[in-house]
């Protein structure tokens, strides 16, 4: 799936590892046309069912945003090295015209983003079942303070459940309103969003107590700029 925009817009898509185990993650914005969704549904199958045929072996998710202005989709996928951009695509290629034909004239824009995951304050398998994702985003001013903050409340979380929630993502590059972290938490089911849990603060004040915590959030809070959320829910049937 990796060639399905980079081959209409001219956009790489590339994943790093690291030696700490982390990767890149693909992130493709697509914001659809108002009244072409069906069309650009069933394009993307027309796609899918191309790549497929012709042998493809990329992975890849597509989720639907639930809330937020507009019909937007997002196309995601992991690679492990640079060096995977240097195989060639025979599938991709040869279902070229399908992304142009049947996928693009319903497109009003493509954002695409790289980041790179966070294993030391991330879970350490992925969760079986997801069906949905909230994610967090936050732009921040100050990366070194957001980031002691982010190991400290993770540590206190993964100490009372036995494990961290989602995964964090810092971002690589991007323009002046791009977000540079994110955190993504799964969820099997719409009934799972109406669990009660206590929240990261809580959960932090139970083992450091009132006073740091109060201290640890107001830290938290200056190192930022902006944050924001969002729901998404997979698209099995377009992912692969």
């Amino acid at each position: 799936m990796k060639k399905l925009l980079l081959l209409a817009v001219l956009i790489p898509m590339f994943a790093l590892s690291q030696n700490d185990g982390s990767k890149l993650l693909n992130m493709s914005e697509i914001t659809v046309k108002p009244g072409h969704e069906s069309q650009f549904i069933a394009g993307v199958k027309m796609w899918k069912e191309c790549y497929l045929e012709n042998k493809g072996a990329d992975k890849f998710n597509v989720w639907r945003r639930v809330q937020g202005e507009g019909i937007m989709y997002v196309l995601t996928g992991m690679m492990d090295n640079w060096a995977e951009m240097d195989k060639e695509d025979a599938a991709g290629k040869e279902c070229r015209m399908k992304v142009l034909d049947f996928i693009m004239p319903h497109v009003e824009k493509v954002n695409y983003n790289i980041a790179r995951t966070m294993p030391e304050v991330s879970k350490a398998t992925p969760s079986e079942g997801t069906k949905f994702v909230w994610v967090n985003f936050f732009r921040v001013k100050n990366g070194a303070v957001f980031n002691d903050v982010i190991k400290e409340t993770s540590s206190a979380i993964k100490s009372a459940e036995g494990s961290v929630r989602g995964t964090w993502y810092s971002f690589a590059g991007g323009g002046p309103d791009s977000p540079d972290y994110m955190v993504s938490t799964p969820f099997k089911s719409y009934a799972d969003l109406d669990i009660t849990r206590d929240g990261v603060w809580k959960i932090y004040e139970n083992k450091h107590g009132k006073k740091k915590t109060d201290e640890t959030r107001a830290k938290f809070r200056a190192s930022l700029e902006n944050s924001w959320d969002y729901l998404y829910s997979l698209n099995e049937e377009l992912s692969n």
